[in-house]
């Protein structure tokens, strides 16, 4: 299965222009804990995330709305593909301790955002199925049963 079926089918996106305060707009409005900071042919620049506000804005006197989010960033994105398995990728998300891997095609271009609850949800969805056969199987009332 591909990564990019469990993504958002729409993703968060702020321009590198847009204020910080527009990125966390954008995160409360769409409740996602980040933003995929992207050109306006949807390449990914940058990731702006809950922990980017917590460790760089929080106990700061900055105003969220006068800086651009390009400021305040990662720009150094680890991304992955439509080839990418889920367990790559929650493997790459554990290593690099981040919740949040943007998704995107050969070209760069952003096509949906990654997060570890997805992966989890599928990872329980899996397992639940596993479950429910395994019952069905013992319980099963079979001849000679």
């Amino acid at each position: 299965m591909s990564v990019v079926h469990l993504c958002d089918e729409s993703p968060a996106t702020v321009s590198p222009e847009a204020s910080v305060a527009d990125a966390i707009r954008a995160m409360l409005e769409r409740r996602v804990g980040a933003v995929a900071v992207v050109n306006p042919d949807k390449t990914v620049l940058g990731i702006f995330t809950e922990r980017d506000v917590l460790r760089k804005l929080a106990l700061s006197a900055i105003d969220p709305e006068s800086k651009r989010v390009s400021e305040f960033m990662t720009a150094t994105v680890v991304t992955a593909t439509p080839d990418t398995s889920p367990g790559e990728a929650l493997s790459a998300m554990i290593t690099h301790h981040f919740r949040h891997l943007p998704v995107v095609d050969a070209k760069g271009k952003l096509m949906g955002i990654l997060s570890i609850r997805n992966l989890l949800e599928s990872r329980i969805d899996e397992l639940s199925q596993q479950l429910d056969s395994l019952e069905t199987y013992l319980t099963a009332d079979g001849p000679g049963g």
